[in-house]
């Protein structure tokens, strides 16, 4: 299973949280709301980090389901959510450095930098996007080809036709059940997507 699809979305909020509270912080400028800011961005950069990870154990998974267009942009991905993580650290440690130190001009640095990191989150999003609905919806392609090799294995192992035919008709079910929960997790209408196909 992969986790990537589920967690990225932490990665994509918790910087804007950890955003508004910094901006808070610089019209404020308390001590309390400098920690809270601090171990915000931290929670943040942590969560950068097991996004990058998560992400870069699906990656193999899909990447032979991509067009060469798809790959390349996989490729892209990737190295930009790396870059993500290391900025997002470095910048949660400007951060803490500068609470510590009460230090504001480094905070005021550190929170410019986690805007800007912020704004980058969400192109790294659209990136992510485009692959899942762009080019042949890798997670999708995964599960039914995982299906269906599940299926030609054990349709080996009967010897009568009817009963060959019945394992593909269950992994013809199959696949279309996790086609469809791939899509409601994406929040994409599969029924509207066939008709706008069609209508093409």
């Amino acid at each position: 299973m992969m986790l990537h699809p589920a967690t990225v979305h932490f990665a994509m909020v918790l910087p804007l949280v950890a955003s508004v509270f910094g901006v808070i912080y610089l019209f404020k400028k308390t001590e309390s709301m400098s920690k809270i800011s601090s171990r915000l961005t931290l929670i943040a950069a942590l969560a950068m980090i097991g996004v990058w990870y998560t992400g870069s154990q699906a990656g193999p998974l899909i990447y032979d389901y991509l067009s060469e267009a798809g790959q390349h942009e996989l490729v892209e991905h990737k190295e930009l959510g790396l870059y993500l993580a290391i900025a997002m650290g470095i910048i949660a440690l400007l951060k803490i450095v500068g609470c510590k130190m009460k230090n504001f001009a480094i905070e005021t640095l550190a929170i410019v930098l986690l805007l800007g990191a912020t704004a980058t989150t969400f192109l790294q999003g659209k990136h992510g996007g485009e692959l899942v609905y762009n080019y042949g919806t890798p997670f999708k392609s995964y599960l039914i080809m995982d299906t269906l090799k599940d299926a030609a294995s054990d349709a080996q192992e009967e010897e009568d036709a009817a009963a060959k035919l019945e394992v593909y008709q269950d992994a013809i079910e199959d696949i279309k059940m996790h086609s469809e929960e791939v899509d409601t997790f994406y929040g994409h209408d599969a029924e509207a997507s066939s008709e706008s196909q069609e209508e093409e």
